[in-house]
């Protein structure tokens, strides 16, 4: 499929004109902006000295084994401060944030945890905090908040923390109730495709539209489509022969316990006919058979 002819294809919220921060492409390619990436996760954790993001890496991808599934980060970010963050866009509800949540965590440990790390003091404390920011257009909770913060906690002990270093937070741009600054508001506002005069989302908007003047980002945009379709498309295919082949194994399978059946009817029609033929009356071949399928 040709790149025309799949922007034809594709809705209108998902062409290139029409797209806003909450497209993952896009947030990957604003946010490498230090600056930008800082203001975001500082609004996100007002109460956190986050320092200032020095690395910035979008659409990562991380696999430790050849057996294990990797994982895409958004935007990877690592601070001054040793602190990793990775931030994703999400606008579907699949239901599975929290389980994946666990998973992008433990890839920023195991990535975290290497030699460097531990051969300055031997211990495990030298192992940065690793932060996972979900950014949603829905509330993944449905009780109306537009932020949510997890850290591992006793169950026995009020207010008693791990300490492990990881955070979890979930953003809701749809948030009802007042419970965020009004800096993070506006953000999350943007996040929806809103407007307003606040200087970083002024920014941010100026950036947006920078974007979309770059043909080249355009068609890697496009690009990145065909091969998610392609790949749509592959997996569906694979779908369909292994329902075929699992279809094939299935019939079978039915075909020889059908095969054993006509069988054992055969022999059976076989033993009855021979004992009519030595003079065995009908009731005692009934009486025959019936202590046969006692036994």
């Amino acid at each position: 499929m040709s790149l025309e002819d799949l922007e034809q294809k594709i809705p209108p919220s998902m062409r290139w004109e029409n797209l806003t921060l909450a497209n993952d492409f896009v947030f990957g390619k604003i946010m490498r902006d230090p600056e930008l990436c800082t203001e975001m996760i500082r609004r996100i954790l007002p109460d956190m000295d986050i320092g200032h993001i020095k690395f910035i890496e979008s659409q990562k991808s991380e696999k430790h084994s050849l057996d294990t599934r990797g994982v895409r980060f958004d935007v990877y970010a690592k601070s001054d401060n040793r602190k990793i963050f990775d931030c994703e866009v999400q606008t579907s509800d699949k239901k599975d944030l929290p389980r994946r949540t666990r998973a992008y965590h433990i890839m920023l440990g195991i990535e975290s945890l290497n030699k460097e790390t531990l051969n300055k003091s031997g211990m495990y404390n030298e192992m940065p905090d690793t932060f996972v920011i979900f950014l949603c257009t829905f509330d993944p909770f449905h009780h109306g908040r537009h932020k949510y913060t997890f850290y591992n906690t006793c169950r026995e002990v009020n207010d008693l923390r791990l300490d492990d270093g990881a955070v979890t937070v979930f953003l809701n741009a749809n948030g009802r109730v007042d419970d965020v600054s009004g800096e993070l508001k506006a953000f999350l506002d943007f996040l929806l495709g809103k407007s307003c005069s606040d200087p970083f989302i002024m920014r941010l908007e100026e950036r947006l539209k920078e974007l979309k003047q770059k043909s080249d980002w355009r068609k890697n945009y496009m690009l990145l489509l065909t091969r998610e379709e392609e790949r749509a498309i592959e997996e569906r295919n694979e779908g369909r022969i292994e329902g075929r082949i699992e279809g094939r194994i299935e019939g079978r399978i039915e075909g020889r316990k059908e095969g054993r059946k006509e069988g054992r009817t055969e022999m059976l029609n076989t033993f009855i006919e021979l004992m009519r033929s030595n003079g065995i009356s009908n009731e005692q071949i009934e009486n025959i058979m019936k202590g046969a399928l006692k036994s």
